[in-house]
Formats: structure tokens, sequence, C-alpha cells
């Protein structure tokens, strides 16, 4: 059976060597305690969580799954014990402030540590992983009373939060909301409606769960204009912080799932519970977007851990699995046959594996600065630091959600091909990973969705194409004075700067042709997020792999000169063999709506 081991080398790597987090820490205000050697404990601590704790239970909480028994919902066998370690260890409030019981580290630190959990046991870190978007939201709109009664326990892990927008007859289409809110003499609500696929809507986890939830308050405006937000409690809480009786919300129902099955995700049945409005009235959809992109990056992780855990997986099998002989001649003549490791159809699947790890994590890593930065800002109350910021990641966002899960389910599907026959049973773990993988490509927002925000809103509507000519300047600035290099380093140099021109050619030509034709961003975008995708992780497989380069050629990296070599290697392959996949994205990208749009709608039948 599959065993998980945190990548820590990589970790470090990106940490210590490419991206200099040590610089970036303490130019943050909140940045001080976050040495070296705390990050280096930090890592240790959570990885030895990870493959000590949570790993084991992943294989027997997908085997078991949730039930539901008069209105009681259990999780599988060793996730409370597990979460109890998880509260005890404060690693919920890690990047939480310290007035209410965080510990004020960066935000990006908590990335490094849900990263490792999401590959260990995935389901497990939904229920953590969901709070963060919950504690996120109430400290930006929630009212100082809120604060105080909800987020010391949210923080501490002693509660766990949710967010509840999908019912069902709407899901990405939030103007469809029908749940109502009707006010209260004592200035609460009353909450009443259904809610569907819940992830971690209602466990034995934590005392109490804390429901974030869409709804219309009576009169409001059709559409998403009138959807107001409030935080609505599993049991009631009370002016001072303390559980009181239950609320009128309960679970209905638990989603019958291809993967995640340990995860408990509920249809939730709101009878008139009590809530308390966040933010503004018919501004709920705005606060609700700071718990929707939480969300999203950290279904980007999804498709990191799911690469690097099928990597895991298929890499050691393929050392120690004998098929056939290699096609050069044999390699390990005293066995009854070779490795599969030395046929080369089953290395450029481990490689693809690889690559997808390694360059989406070093792309979550690089978006994890800018939200420290983003963070940063806020404190500082630098409105302007913040807004550039706040761009910048809302330009990174649903590249990472869209990009990398689908790239992390293609990795998942490869490790089960190199098993064969035995990757399709559940004896080694591999499909598993690929039945978990598949709802990072739906949830929070399907890849077509994703697609439609960044061309549509982030690149053509908002900035006019300026975002993606500030990344590729950036891109540019990395190649500049290795152009002319000899080696890898002078052809990924050369790619990037092609690339760089290409991305803004056809982000331009796609604009002049939206101009003329409302379909066009609709029948591109997924092709263009795609080669979004492609193109910036090429950026973060240079960066990874100049910076190998340089240490190797200073004589510093002698230790390490094998991770160098693999590094650049990889990287070499990247380029080779993965990045040309832009280019047919691109020509799709620029195909004519006419291919998409033009069949009449009575001629999509069966044959």
């Amino acid at each position: 059976m599959l065993q998980y081991k945190a990548p820590l080398r990589d970790m470090r790597f990106l940490i210590n060597e490419v991206l200099d987090y040590p610089t970036h820490y303490a130019a943050l205000s909140n940045g001080a305690d976050a040495t070296p050697e705390m990050v280096d404990a930090i890592l240790e601590g959570a990885a030895t969580l990870c493959e000590e704790v949570l790993a084991p239970l992943n294989a027997s909480g997908d085997k078991e799954g949730c039930h539901l028994n008069n209105g009681m919902v259990t999780t599988p066998a060793g996730f409370k014990e597990a979460y109890a370690q998880f509260v005890a260890g404060g690693w919920q409030g890690l990047s939480f402030p310290v007035e209410y019981g965080g510990q004020g580290l960066p935000m990006s630190l908590n990335l490094f540590k849900s990263e490792m959990m999401g590959a260990a046991n995935w389901s497990f870190n939904m229920y953590p992983g969901l709070s963060i978007g919950c504690i996120n939201t109430l400290l930006q709109y929630g009212s100082d009373d809120i604060k105080k009664n909800y987020l010391p326990r949210l923080v501490a892990g002693e509660w766990t939060g949710t967010m509840c927008l999908t019912e069902p007859q709407c899901g990405t289409d939030l103007a469809q909301v029908k749940t109502r809110a009707e006010p209260q003499p004592d200035g609460s609500y009353a909450i009443t409606g259904t809610k569907i696929f819940i992830s971690s809507g209602d466990h034995d986890l934590a005392e109490n769960i804390v429901h974030i939830v869409l709804a219309r308050l009576p009169g409001a405006p059709a559409g998403t204009r009138g959807i107001s937000l409030f935080v609505v409690p599993k049991f009631m809480v009370g002016a001072d912080g303390a559980m009181g009786a239950r609320n009128g919300v309960g679970c209905g129902s638990l989603e019958h799932k291809m993967g995640i099955t340990a995860n408990a995700t509920a249809v939730l049945n709101f009878d008139g519970a009590v809530g308390a409005m966040i933010s503004e009235p018919n501004k709920g959809l705005e606060a609700m977007f700071t718990f929707m992109n939480t969300a999203r990056i950290g279904t980007a992780i999804q498709g990191v851990a799911h690469a690097e855990l099928s990597f895991q997986g298929a890499l050691p099998y393929a050392k120690e699995r004998r098929s056939m002989r290699s096609l050069s001649g044999k390699k390990e003549a005293d066995q009854v046959a070779d490795a599969l490791i030395w046929h080369p159809d089953v290395r450029r699947m481990l490689l693809t594996q690889k690559a997808i790890a390694e360059g989406g994590r070093a792309m979550v890593y690089g978006a994890a600065q800018i939200a420290d930065k983003m963070f940063n800002a806020v404190v500082e109350n630098d409105t302007a630091a913040h807004k550039h910021y706040d761009d910048e990641l809302g330009f990174y966002t649903p590249i990472l959600k869209g990009f990398l899960t689908e790239m992390g389910l293609e990795a998942a599907n490869l490790g089960m091909q190199v098993f064969g026959g035995h990757g399709y049973i559940g004896e080694h773990g591999m499909e598993q990973i690929v039945r978990d993988a598949r709802i990072s490509t739906l949830y929070e927002g399907t890849t077509g969705i994703q697609a439609l925000d960044l061309l549509g809103r982030k690149v053509l509507l908002n900035t006019k194409g300026k975002c993606v000519r500030d990344f590729t300047g950036t891109m540019l600035g990395l190649a500049k004075g290795k152009v002319f290099a000899s080696g890898s380093t002078g052809k990924m140099a050369r790619s990037l700067v092609r690339k760089a021109l290409q991305w803004n050619l056809l982000t331009t030509r796609i604009m002049l042709r939206s101009a003329g034709d409302r379909e066009q961003v609709g029948s591109s975008s997924v092709d263009y997020l795609m080669y979004s995708g492609y193109v910036m992780m090429a950026y973060f497989w240079a960066l990874q792999a100049f910076k190998a380069s340089e240490l190797l050629a200073s004589g510093k990296g002698s230790e390490s000169a094998e991770f160098y070599t693999a590094k650049i290697q990889t990287a070499e392959f990247y380029f080779e063999r993965l990045l040309p996949r832009a280019n047919a994205h691109r020509k799709a990208a620029l195909a004519p709506t006419s291919a998409v749009m033009q069949m009449p709608q009575e001629l999509f039948q069966m044959a």
C-alpha cells in the first residue's frame, strides 16, 4: 500500500533557494518570527503529523466513508483522534492573528502545511481547510461581536466552518439562490432553505460547525445583487461565545460520491435557523468571494498534492516491477526482465508526474508570496499596495485552480497507468487518487468557470491585458542575459521570450475578435487558460533550473548535485515535451467561433 513521504527537500529548495522566503519574511510586518529555524521546525512537525497520523488513515477512511444515523454524522475510524492531535498541535491557528489565539505567522506557512496534509489525506484536510475560508471571511467582514464570539474557537480548531452556496436548482449561477433570510425583532435572521454539496457540512470532529450562508432578504433585488451573507452556527453561540441549544440546521443526507468519501459532503436543511448578517445587506456575494478565493487556491493545492502522491506511488513500482526487455538491450541481465523504469514510455509518464508536481508546487509557492504581501498591506493600511497585490493574485488564482487541477488529474491517471491493471484495483491505492482528484476540476468553480474568470474578467474586462503584460514582463526579466547562454539555459531563456511575446499577441487577437463576436471569449477561454498555465509553469520551471545551474556552477551545491541535476533535467523534459502543448491550445483558442456555435440546437441529438 502507498506510503506518503513529505517532499521536504523540494519544499526547502523552493522556500530557501529559489523564492528566497527568508528575505521575503523579513520584509513582512508579521514575518519576524518566521526565521529559517522556525520555518524548518514547522515543516518537520507538519511532515510528522502527515506521515505518521494522517496518511495511514487515507485508504481506510476511503473504504469506510462517513455515516449518517438518526441525524448524526460520524467520520471514519481514527479521524476524530487525528483531528484532536491536529488541534492540540495548534496547526489551525498557524497564520491567524494572535488576538484571536493564532500564532500570527504569514499565511504561506499555512499553505506549506496544507499541501502536505492534502497529499497525505485529502478528505481529512478538507475539514480544517474549509475553516480557513470561514475565518478569513469573518476577519474581513464580521462585526466586532461576531469576531469575538466565533474566531477564538475557529482559530483554535475547536469549531470548524463551511461555506453554503449551492442549492438544488443552482450551482455556479448563484443568481438563482432561493434560501430566505427573515429579519427578527432581536436583530437576528431566520434562515430557511436547502443547501447541497456542502463539504464538511456535518461531522463529529468538532463540537460546533459555523456555516457561512448565502440567502435573500425579503424584497431583495433579483439576481446576484440581492444576495446577503450570514453566519449560522450548528449550535447557538451566546454573547460570551459559549455554545447553547441546537440551531435549526440539520443534515438531510450525505452525498454518495466517486471519491473523497471520508469527507462528509452534506445536504443541509435550514429551517428557521438563527443567523447573523455578515457585511451589508445585498452585498453578500462580494464578501463570499473572500471565502471562494481562499477555497480556489486550496483546490489548486489539491492538483499538486495528488500529482505528488501518485508519483510517490508510481516511482517505486516502476523500479521494482519487471516486464520485457529494454528496446536498447538488456539492462538487468541477472533478472527475468528489466524494470519498468527502463522503458521510455514509463519514463515519460513518471517525468510528466514529476514535472507537474514540482512545477505546480513552485507556482503555488510563488502565489503564496503575493498573498503574504496582500495581507501585509491590510495590516499596514496601505490601500494602493493591497489593490496591487489583490489584482496580481486575482490573475494567478483561476490559472492555479483551473490548470493545476487538470494537470493533477492527468498525473493521477498516469500513476494508475504505470501500474497497468494493478492500478485499477484498490490494493495499491492508485485508483483512489484518481477518484479523489476528479472532484478538483469541478468544485469551487469548474475549469470552464475559471477560464471565463481569467479571460473574460481578469484579462479583458478588468485590465485590458495588463495583467498578462505584467507577468510576461517578469518572464522577460528572468530570460534577460541568458538568451545567448549555451546549453539548456539558453534554450529555456529563448523559449520564455518567444512565449512571452506569443501570450501578449494571443491576448490582443482574442480581444479584437471578441469586440465583434460575443461568443469568442466563451469558445476560447478554456484553451486560453490551459495555454496560460503551460506558459506560467514554464517560467517557474526555468526559475528552478536557473537556480540549480547557478548552485552547481558555483560549487555550493556539490552536496546536492544529484538533486540539482535532476531538477535541471526535469525542466528540460518540461520544455521539450510538455510546453509544446501550449501551441495546440493557442491554435484552438484562435479557431473560428463558428466551429463551436454553428450547429443548430435540433441537430444535437443521438445518432
